[in-house]
C-alpha cells in the first residue's frame, strides 16, 4: 500500500472516530488489550528476533532494554489501554459559553486534533500506547517505528487491529508504515494533505530531523539532559536515594538523570559516599576539577559532559556555590524536560521552581516521575520540550484542539 493511499485512508477514518461516543472507543480499547494479552506469544517471537539482530550489530544496552519485550511489558501494555479506556473522554467537553450583548451564545469545543503521524524508534511499547491515546481522543494514527522494533511492531499492530474489527470498529484507525527507510519518513514528513500533527519520539538526531523537515505542523518531543541539583541544606540519604534512583533505575529512558551539581560546601562530606552508592551499580562520574580533586577516582569532565544525553551508567558533576548558579547551569545545558532539587530550603525549593525553565520541575524527588501514567493520564505519545500547544506528558488533552461553537436565533452582522 502507498503511503498517498494510508494517508487517505486515515483522513476517512478519522472522520468516523469523531462520531463515536466513549463507550464505543472503551470497548475498541478493552478488545485491543484482550488481543495484545492472546497475543503474547507472536509478539514475544517477534521481539526477540528484533533484540538478537540489534545486540549482534552493537546496540548498547540502554537502547537494548527500551527494545526488550517482556510478558510483564505486554502485560503492561494491555493494563495501559484499559487504563486510558478508564479516563474521562476529553471530546465534547465544552469549555466555555457566553452569551453577546447580541444574543449569541459563543463557546468552545473539545474535539479531535484529526490525523496524527508518529515517527519513533526502538520502543515497541509506544506502538499500544500511541494507539491507545489516539483511539480514546478520537484521532487517527499512523505509525512509523524504526528498523529495530520492525518485527515487534508488526506484531502488535496486528493484534491491536485485530481487536478494533472484534469490536466492530476501524482497523484503519491505526497504521503501520512497514517500508521503515529514511526516504519513507521523508515522504510522511511531506504527508500535510492528510496529516493533521507529526510526532517524533526517540533521540536528538531523529527529532532535529523532522522538525527541520517536516512539512506537517510538529509537536517536539524532547531529549532529556536532566539535572538534580543537591542543595547545602539537603538531607543526605534522601539525595542518594533519590540520584540514585532517577540515575539507575532504567538508564536508557528520557527522565533519567544525566547531570548533577552540589553544593561546594557539602562536596567533601557529600561525594565519598556518593560515590559508594554509585558504585553499586558501577556508574562512571565525570567531574569537575574540583570534584575530581575530593575524590581522584572521578574522570576528568570535559564541556560537552554538561550538555550530554549519556543514556549510560554514566553522570556528570559539577559543584556550584549557590542555588542561583545552579539554576544558571541548568538553564544553559539542559534540554527542557525534568530537573529537580534536594533541599530543606523552603525559599530555595521555591526559587528553584520559579525560575527553572522545564516542562517538569521538582523539590525533593526523582525526574523519573516525569511519565504519563505516573502524572494520571494512563499512558502518554510522549514528553513535550516545547511550550506551544503542550509541554510535558501528554495525554488526551494535548491531542485535542478546540472549535467555537455558535447559537444563534437569527441574528445578522
Amino acid at each position: 500500500m502507498t503511503l498517498d493511499e494510508i494517508g487517505r485512508r486515515a483522513k476517512a477514518v478519522s472522520r468516523v472516530l469523531n462520531t463515536l461516543g466513549s463507550r464505543e472507543k472503551n470497548i475498541g480499547l478493552e478488545e485491543a488489550a484482550r488481543a495484545l494479552l492472546d497475543g503474547e506469544e507472536e509478539i514475544l517471537t517477534a521481539n526477540r528476533a528484533d533484540c538478537e539482530r540489534a545486540e549482534a550489530q552493537g546496540m548498547s544496552q540502554g537502547l537494548l532494554d527500551r527494545l526488550r519485550l517482556t510478558p510483564a511489558r505486554v502485560q503492561a501494555m494491555a493494563d495501559g489501554l484499559l487504563q486510558v479506556a478508564s479516563l474521562d473522554d476529553p471530546v465534547g467537553e465544552v469549555l466555555s459559553m457566553k452569551l453577546r450583548p447580541n444574543g449569541l451564545q459563543i463557546g468552545q469545543k473539545r474535539v479531535p486534533l484529526g490525523v496524527i503521524g508518529m515517527i519513533y524508534e526502538a520502543r515497541p511499547n509506544v506502538t499500544a500506547d500511541a494507539f491507545g491515546l489516539c483511539f480514546k481522543s478520537g484521532n487517527a494514527v499512523i505509525l512509523k517505528g524504526g528498523s529495530d522494533a520492525v518485527n515487534s511492531n508488526k506484531a502488535i499492530v496486528e493484534c491491536l487491529r485485530s481487536g478494533l474489527a472484534c469490536a466492530g470498529l476501524p482497523e484503519d484507525s491505526l497504521q503501520l508504515m512497514e517500508d521503515t527507510s529514511r526516504d519513507a519518513a521523508r515522504e510522511l514528513m511531506r504527508l500535510n494533505r492528510y496529516i493533521d500533527v507529526l510526532i517524533p519520539r526517540g533521540g536528538a538526531g531523529l527529532i532535529k530531523t523532522v522538525v527541520e523537515n517536516s512539512r506537517v505542523p510538529v509537536i517536539e518531543t524532547g531529549t532529556g539532559n536532566c539535572h538534580i541539583y543537591v542543595d547545602e541544606t539537603a538531607e543526605f540519604h534522601m539525595a542518594l536515594d533519590i540520584i540514585f534512583n532517577a540515575k539507575t533505575q532504567r538508564i536508557g529512558v528520557c527522565n533519567a538523570c544525566e547531570s548533577l551539581l552540589v553544593h561546594r560546601k557539602i562536596a567533601k562530606e557529600f561525594l565519598p559516599v556518593l560515590k559508594k552508592r554509585l558504585d553499586e551499580k558501577g556508574v562512571e562520574v565525570r567531574g569537575d576539577e574540583d570534584a575530581c580533586a575530593i575524590i581522584p577516582e572521578f574522570t576528568p569532565a570535559t564541556k560537552e559532559d554538561w550538555g550530554m544525553e549519556y543514556l549510560d551508567y554514566i553522570l556528570s558533576l559539577k559543584l556550584v556555590d549557590s542555588v542561583e548558579e545552579a539554576i544558571s547551569h541548568i538553564n544553559t545545558y539542559n534540554t527542557g524536560h525534568s530537573e529537580s532539587i534536594i533541599t530543606s530550603d523552603y525559599f530555595n525549593a521555591q526559587k528553584f521552581l520559579n525560575e527553572v525553565d522545564a516542562a517538569a520541575v521538582y523539590v525533593n524527588a526523582s525526574t523519573r516521575f516525569t511519565d504519563g501514567e505516573e502524572f494520571g493520564f494512563g499512558a502518554e505519545i510522549g514528553i513535550s520540550t516545547q511550550k506551544l500547544h503542550a509541554r510535558g506528558p501528554m495525554g488526551l488533552k494535548e491531542l485535542t484542539t478546540t472549535k467555537y461553537i455558535i447559537y444563534g436565533d437569527g441574528q445578522i452582522r
